[in-house]
């Protein structure tokens, strides 16, 4: 995620955060890098402008903390800044209404609608306890209702069924009725997507949007269109009165520019943004979440949330029961780990959201694929249970006949080997009463000290 961005604001603040003062010169210089920086991550022209005036201005204008260095606290004020940028604080939907709450989806053609609508539907539904209801009116594009029939019955809402013969009026005034008269808390309409703004359709969306009087409308925005999403949001925003967005394939894009500009140019928060394929990919945007990754600090507050909401609590109950008797951590509980770290998002998902990740050296990140999991696990699927329960009866002949098993080679059995057996250490050191020090060392994984106030 914004990987381009990140390491380079990152590099150049690095530059700058060990002099022992600022002078104009040398404020000069790094937002000259700055501003270089945002533009290449295809930030729009006047975010940027305005981006370094007000950077230059906090810098110049105020006092340095006695407590940080001159260097630390431009760092600080970069960050306040790109925190101003995309919006300051997280935007929640508006839903204390009389129900149903209506929430209207608008966006261009391949943006990722249809699927936010089906991710969105399993957020309310899981996260915030609401009976959802979703329908599609986008009658034009072929399989655009099965699609959304499809992802309903995957997320666990209602769907409510319409065909390409009827009127999209039509379709949204029978959902609403039947919202209504269902008890439903929110009812998400699916509306068709654009390949630009088009008259016809235009005034189609308009009739809707007046008509059914939502209390969100939310414009879905491709990341990686860059400044150009901003810009479209725009033209929609001004047609529609649009209350947010929700922007998608945010794990792809290594540039941030649509993240940086849409708040600016159009005024309107970003409430959530999809990063990944899966149907629970959907995250609450936060703003000061997402300026701390960028800037390299981690994002320690999201990885809880992870953790919590992701990792099979009961699997993590049963293996600390496990080891509390005293028995042994064996493959088949690598095993598990490994399953656990998938459904976070993969090794390089977690590893963002660490303090200093962008600084490890490249032969490290490039061990952060994803795939790696995945061969992992094939290696030991490949294992007998006896040598799950003990690998050091895994010798020539057995290494070679799971290597094979698993479509790899012996020198990757040999890899999984030595991880596993680093791994049994840590978690000798933990049964020992090392605990204490791991618990103190995640909580130095924190922001910097010069953030968290």
């Amino acid at each position: 995620m914004f990987e381009n961005l990140s390491d380079r604001l990152s590099r150049t603040l690095l530059n700058i955060s060990g002099r022992g003062r600022l002078t104009e010169d040398n404020i000069k210089d790094t937002l000259r890098e700055v501003r270089m920086t945002l533009l290449e991550a295809d930030v729009a022209l006047p975010v940027v402008q305005d981006f370094i005036s007000r950077v230059k201005e906090s810098a110049l204008g105020q006092e340095v903390n006695k407590s940080l260095t001159p260097g630390q606290e431009l760092v600080k004020i970069v960050h306040t800044e790109l925190v101003n940028a995309m919006g300051n604080e997280n935007n929640t939907l508006n839903l204390a209404v009389q129900p149903p709450a209506v929430v209207l989806i608008v966006g261009l053609q391949g943006a990722g609608k249809t699927t936010s609508v089906g991710k969105l539907g399993r957020y309310l539904r899981e996260k915030q306890k609401k009976k959802v209801l979703v329908v599609s009116v986008d009658v034009y594009r072929p399989a655009a209702i099965k699609q959304l029939e499809t992802l309903a019955q995957t997320v666990g809402v209602d769907f409510f069924p319409s065909t390409s013969a009827q009127k999209p009026l039509d379709i949204v005034n029978w959902a609403l009725n039947q919202a209504k008269t269902k008890f439903y808390d929110v009812l998400l309409v699916d509306t068709a997507g654009r390949l630009h703004v088009d008259e016809t359709m235009t005034a189609e969306i308009i009739t809707i949007h007046a008509t059914i009087k939502p209390v969100e409308t939310l414009f879905v925005v491709d990341a990686m269109t860059g400044q150009d999403a901003a810009n479209i949001a725009k033209a929609f925003h001004q047609m529609l009165s649009l209350t947010g967005f929700i922007l998608t394939k945010v794990d792809g894009d290594a540039r941030g520019g649509a993240a940086l500009s849409i708040h600016h140019i159009t005024g309107k928060p970003i409430k959530f943004m999809g990063v990944g394929e899966k149907t629970d990919a959907l995250e609450p945007f936060y703003p000061n979440r997402l300026a701390s990754r960028i800037l390299g600090m981690g994002d320690v507050l999201s990885l809880i949330e992870d953790i919590e909401n992701k990792v099979d609590q009961a699997q993590a109950k049963k293996l600390a029961s496990k080891l509390k008797k005293g028995d042994d951590f064996d493959l088949t509980d690598f095993l598990e780990q490994l399953k656990q770290m998938r459904n976070m998002g993969g090794m390089a998902n977690v590893m963002s959201k660490l303090p200093g990740s962008r600084q490890l050296p490249d032969n490290i990140k490039s061990q952060m694929d994803d795939k790696v999991l995945l061969r992992m696990e094939a290696i030991i699927d490949s294992m007998t249970a006896q040598e799950r329960i003990n690998p050091d009866i895994i010798k020539g002949l057995r290494k070679r006949r799971i290597a094979a098993g698993s479509g790899m080679q012996v020198q990757d059995v040999n890899r999984l080997l030595k991880q596993f057996d680093n791994m049994q250490r840590v978690i000798k050191k933990i049964k020992k009463g090392g605990m204490a020090k791991m618990i103190r060392n995640m909580k130095g994984m924190t922001l910097p000290r010069f953030l968290d106030r």
